[in-house]
C-alpha cells in the first residue's frame, strides 16, 4: 500500500494567525533573552527593577517545568528537544485547522513558547534562560517570556473550553 501525501496542505486564516503569533513569541522571547544575557549577571546577582516585587535574576533552568526532572547537557537534553519538536508539530497541525480565535491564539502562544524554550535555548545553551523574578510576590519560580506565553496559551485553551458554543 503506497503512502500518498496531499498535494496542497490547507491552512485556515486563523491557522496563519497562530503561526504568526508563534513567530512573534519566538522573536520576543529570544530578543529579551539576548538583552538579558548582555547584562552579564551571575546567578548570585539580583538586579532590582521594582523592588521588593520584581528583579532580574540569572537562572539556567535545565529541568523541564519549573526546574523539575533535571536534563542537563546529557541525552535527556536531546530527548526534550525531540519531544518539543514532536509536540510543536502536532500543535502546528491543530493550528492549521483552527476555526476559533481563542484556540488559534492559544496554540500560537504555546508553539512559540515551546520553540523558544525547549528548542532554541536547549540547543544553544543546554538549558533554558530564565530571568524574570517575582519572588517578592511569593511566586517561587523565575521564568521568561516563553514561559509566560505557554501559561497564557493554556489559560486561553481553558477559556475556550468554557466559552465555546456547546454542541446540541
Amino acid at each position: 500500500m503506497a503512502l500518498t501525501l496531499p498535494h496542497r496542505i490547507e491552512v485556515s486564516r486563523l491557522g496563519w494567525a497562530a503561526y504568526g503569533l508563534a513567530a512573534a513569541t519566538i522573536v520576543l522571547d529570544q530578543l529579551s533573552k539576548a538583552w538579558f544575557l548582555s547584562l552579564h549577571l551571575t546567578p548570585a546577582d539580583r538586579l532590582p527593577v521594582l523592588p521588593p516585587i520584581f528583579y532580574l535574576s540569572s537562572v539556567a533552568n535545565d529541568g523541564v517545568s519549573f526546574g523539575l526532572l533535571k536534563a542537563h547537557n546529557g541525552p535527556m537534553r536531546w530527548v526534550l528537544v525531540g519531544l518539543a519538536l514532536l509536540v510543536t508539530g502536532i500543535l502546528a497541525d491543530y493550528a492549521r485547522k483552527s476555526a476559533r480565535p481563542l484556540v488559534a491564539a492559544a496554540l500560537g502562544l504555546i508553539m512559540g513558547g515551546a520553540v523558544g524554550n525547549n528548542l532554541i535555548d536547549r540547543v544553544r545553551y543546554g538549558s533554558v534562560v530564565d530571568f524574570l523574578d517575582f519572588t517578592g510576590l511569593y511566586f517561587p519560580w523565575i521564568f521568561n517570556v516563553a514561559d509566560s506565553a505557554i501559561t497564557l496559551g493554556v489559560a486561553l485553551l481553558i477559556a475556550d473550553l468554557y466559552f465555546a458554543p456547546k454542541k446540541a
